[in-house]
Order: C-alpha cells, then sequence, then structure tokens
C-alpha cells in the first residue's frame, strides 16, 4: 500500500505521515528533508551558478538513511529548500530516489508537495493536507520555540506566504490536490484528531478498492 500524503508547510503533513506510517506498520519518507538537504549543501552560493551546480550534485549523491530531521528543520533550510526545488536536474535526482523508495516491497508512506501528482500518481491513497496560514505559522513558531529559539512571528508569517507562493508557481512542480486526493484540513484539528481522521480516510478509501 502507497499512501501519499501533499500540504504545504506545517500543515501538519509530515505528523501525520508519521503517524500513518506507524498505525500501518510502514516505511515513511519526508521528502520534504530531501530538499532541505540538497539546499544546506548549496547554502551560501545563492544567486551565483555555482548554487544550482552544487545542488544538483548534492542531490544526486543524497542518500535517504542520512538525514537528520532536528538538523534539517530550520527556517534557513527550509527557504533554501523552495529555491533547489525548481531546478530541474534536482527534481530528477530526487525522484528516482522518492519513487525507489515508494515502490519496495509492502508499500510506503511519503509526504510532500507533489507525491500525489507527480511521484506516485498511482499511490493507493491520496491526502491532500491544509490549514489555515496563521495556524501554520503559530505551529512553526512553537517548534522553534520548543528548541530554544526566538520567533518573529510576523517575519515566520511572510515567509510561509512566500513559501507557499514559490511552491505553486515552481514550473516543475505538482503542488495541487491531485483529483482524487482526499482534502483534510487541520486548522481545528490536534494530532490526535487529525490522526484518527487521516486513518479514517486511508480505511475507507482501501476498503472501497477492495470492493471493485
Amino acid at each position: 500500500m502507497i499512501i501519499a500524503v501533499d500540504g504545504p508547510a506545517a500543515s501538519g503533513k509530515g505528523t501525520l505521515a508519521a503517524g500513518l506510517a506507524a498505525h500501518y506498520r510502514l516505511p515513511h519518507l519526508d521528502t520534504g528533508l530531501l530538499y532541505r538537504a540538497v539546499g544546506r549543501a548549496a547554502q551560501g552560493h545563492e544567486g551565483t551558478p555555482e548554487f544550482e551546480t552544487r545542488a544538483i550534485a548534492a542531490a544526486q549523491q543524497l542518500d535517504a538513511g542520512d538525514l537528520d530531521p532536528e538538523f534539517l528543520t530550520t527556517r534557513r533550510t527550509g527557504d533554501l529548500a523552495s529555491k533547489v526545488a525548481v531546478i530541474a536536474g534536482v527534481r530528477q535526482a530526487l525522484f528516482d530516489l522518492q519513487r525507489d523508495f515508494a515502490l519496495q516491497a509492502g508499500g510506503a508512506v511519503l509526504d510532500g508537495r507533489d507525491i500525489g501528482t507527480k511521484i506516485c500518481p498511482d499511490a493507493d491513497v491520496k491526502l491532500f493536507i491544509v490549514a489555515d496560514a496563521k495556524a501554520r505559522m503559530e505551529r512553526r513558531a512553537r517548534q522553534f520555540e520548543a528548541r530554544g529559539q526566538r520567533v518573529d512571528r510576523d517575519a515566520l508569517y511572510s515567509q510561509i506566504e512566500e513559501r507557499d507562493a514559490r511552491d505553486r508557481n515552481n514550473p516543475h512542480g505538482g503542488f495541487y490536490p491531485a483529483s482524487d486526493a482526499h482534502l483534510l484540513d487541520t486548522t481545528q484539528l490536534d494530532i490526535e484528531a487529525a490522526l484518527r481522521a487521516a486513518v479514517a480516510i486511508v480505511d475507507g478509501a482501501m476498503a472501497r478498492k477492495a470492493k471493485h
């Protein structure tokens, strides 16, 4: 069973994907970490031809088993991730890595921004997670504060909106709900309620597939 979970930054897609993976005993890949790792490898070269060269080389050499979420989930790497995501060579290298992960025996759960549209258009179940931008900002702010970081909420809100715009306008991307994706709005849901809703969606979708 392949489950695709897409959505914007801080919508809860990563936490939900991890919860679904644990529930169904499937391996999980946070594909956003791939782009963050590539962005970090090219850090300091923004605005130069070397930025693209370094990003492509990093993507081609990346090992999904070497990703450290704590190290990569910073505001800086999030911004860099959206910048390398528009590079065609980066997307192609990471496409192969993501596709191989999804097609492993037994299936997998992948979360990102184009899993249901580009990486796994044939996924058994597709979820597109949404939440109000203000709620997403507050979630991300609390994450940073839990790590002892000071947060300018106005600046963070602007960064989230800018990131959304870059993702939507990415000429190589697929950041939109697939026609057969199930929308889940987590604005008013805590993680337990959101996970229950996601499990219900997956169970319902698989039950319907079993009847056909």
